[in-house]
């Protein structure tokens, strides 16, 4: 049995235990789906009128019964019905999802982009003025919450430029390219220059460690060129803590960046969940997290894959 299966077999049992806590843990949260959809209007339903409103949303057996019901649908593809739009989970994911996943990959082009060059060149000019500054605009960024980027972008943008970034809508690339690079190009720098901060530190730290390694110091005593020593040699053994960093963080991007999605009013995953846990749709928090929760297993297992690829001398499994 081949790493990449064994990988796989254990793909149903973490979703498994991810689907029993955020279940419960819902259902911890003070109130319920008919309180959170009617408001002061709930006080006015009869009990028939509850209890028939119960029984259509699921809530009115045992929390094991209704787990147990949720958890066959799974075996269906069916992730059950959100009280808020009214339509299958499965659809109204699958209909955010688009948004969420152009911006991590955006993000991730940015950051990877900046922080990779800035890390290789403070590497190269170790403790000399250029690799102090570049050190230091890095503990900046990663020490700048980034919704205060989020919110200097706006507000430089607005106020010197006369410029407002679009809001509230999106647009898919296909249909409209320019409307929907206008729409995600400020929330994707937001992000993508915060974690450039990031990956400037961890590939500095890594170059700076396999630049002492023998391998390099007799390429450089072959006469290879400078460049070729640090773009080829040295680079790809350096990029595997990156890689490590990249992959949690564009899991933690595909979850929704919920905070940046708020600011920037997009309709992508992270406010669909900060919604859905407002309104006590349970059908709906379930499935985006364990949507979410599937994604991070398959960036993670993307990652071990990369490594072996970077590095030969990495063997996964029992090879």
């Amino acid at each position: 049995m081949n790493y990449v299966t064994q990988r796989l077999l254990t793909f149903p049992l973490i979703l498994l235990g991810v689907s029993v806590i955020v279940f419960v843990a819902i259902r911890m949260v003070p109130g319920d789906a008919i309180t959170a959809m009617l408001g002061t209007e709930a006080g006015l339903l009869t009990p028939a009128q509850r209890q028939a409103l119960a029984e259509y949303f699921g809530i009115d057996q045992p929390i094991y019964i209704q787990y147990w019901r949720w958890f066959t649908g799974l075996f269906e593809g069916n992730l059950g019905i959100s009280s808020i739009y009214g339509r299958p989970v499965l659809a109204v994911i699958l209909e955010r999802f688009p948004l969420t996943l152009e911006l991590a990959l955006l993000s991730m082009v940015i950051a990877l982009a900046v922080g990779i060059p800035a890390g290789v060149f403070a590497a190269t000019r170790n403790e000399r003025a250029s690799d102090l500054a570049v050190r230091l605009f890095a503990m900046l960024g990663q020490s700048t919450p980034n919704f205060v980027f989020a919110l200097l972008i706006i507000y430089v943008l607005s106020v010197y430029f006369g410029y407002v970034p679009a809001m509230g809508t999106f647009t898919p690339l296909f249909v409209d390219p320019l409307a929907n690079l206008s729409q995600l190009i400020f929330p994707a720098l937001t992000l993508g220059l915060a974690f450039a901060a990031s990956v400037t530190r961890i590939s500095r730290s890594a170059m700076l460690d396999v630049l002492s390694d023998d391998y390099v110091r007799t390429a450089r005593s072959k006469g290879a060129p400078a460049r070729s020593v640090v773009w080829h040699h040295a680079l790809p053994n350096a990029l595997i803590p990156v890689v490590t960093l990249s992959g949690v963080e564009f899991g933690y991007l595909l979850g929704g960046a919920v905070i940046v999605e708020e600011i920037f009013a997009l309709p992508g995953i992270g406010r669909l969940v900060l919604d859905a846990i407002n309104q006590r749709d349970y059908a709906l928090v379930q499935g985006t997290v364990l949507f979410i929760a599937f994604n991070f297993l398959i960036v993670n297992l993307i990652v071990d894959l990369a490594y072996a690829a970077l590095d030969p001398r990495i063997r996964l499994g029992n090879r």
